[in-house]
Formats: structure tokens, sequence, C-alpha cells
């Protein structure tokens, strides 16, 4: 699902609301949740997971195709914990 179907979605189950409303809301929701990711802290939804952010320390890695020895910098990254009701909730699923 990308983010033009989810605001489908929820407008769908929201009729009275506008298509426009909605749009707003969903990018304020992502915008504010990777606010939240650049300044170090945690996002968590309960019932859906926990975003945050994961450092990976600098090291030496290799070009796989030369062989030669390239610095890989130290650099942040996002991370998705996901919750104990949604897993249950895959794992119910019939084929």
């Amino acid at each position: 699902m990308i983010r033009s179907d989810l605001v489908r979605r929820i407008w769908h189950q929201n009729p009275p609301v506008r298509r426009q409303d909605v749009d707003l809301i969903v990018h304020a929701i992502f915008d504010e949740i990777a606010a939240t990711l650049v300044r170090g802290d945690r996002v968590e939804l309960r019932g859906f997971g926990v975003f945050s952010v994961k450092v990976r320390e600098a090291y030496a890695g290799r070009n796989p195709r030369t062989g030669v020895l390239v610095a890989v910098s130290k650099r942040a990254v996002p991370h998705f914990r996901t919750a104990k009701e949604i897993k249950e909730r895959l794992i119910r699923q019939p084929d």
C-alpha cells in the first residue's frame, strides 16, 4: 500500500471528512514521525509497533566488484519493531 491508497481508504471510511483534509492529516502524521526520529526519539504506536533509530558504527567495507576496501561512515538508520498484536493477526491469516 502506498500513501495515496491509505488516504483513499481512510477517506472512504469517513465520508463526512474531505479527501484533502485526510491527505493533510496523513502527511502531518508521517512528518511528525520523521521529525521525531530525526531528533533521536522513538515513536510507539500501541498495537502496531515502534519506530526507532539505530546507529551503525563506521566500518571498513569492501567493494564487491573490485575488492577494494572502502571506508563506510557511521550512520543512523530507521528501525521498526512490530507489535505483538500485529504478529498474532498475521499468524491467524488463512493461506
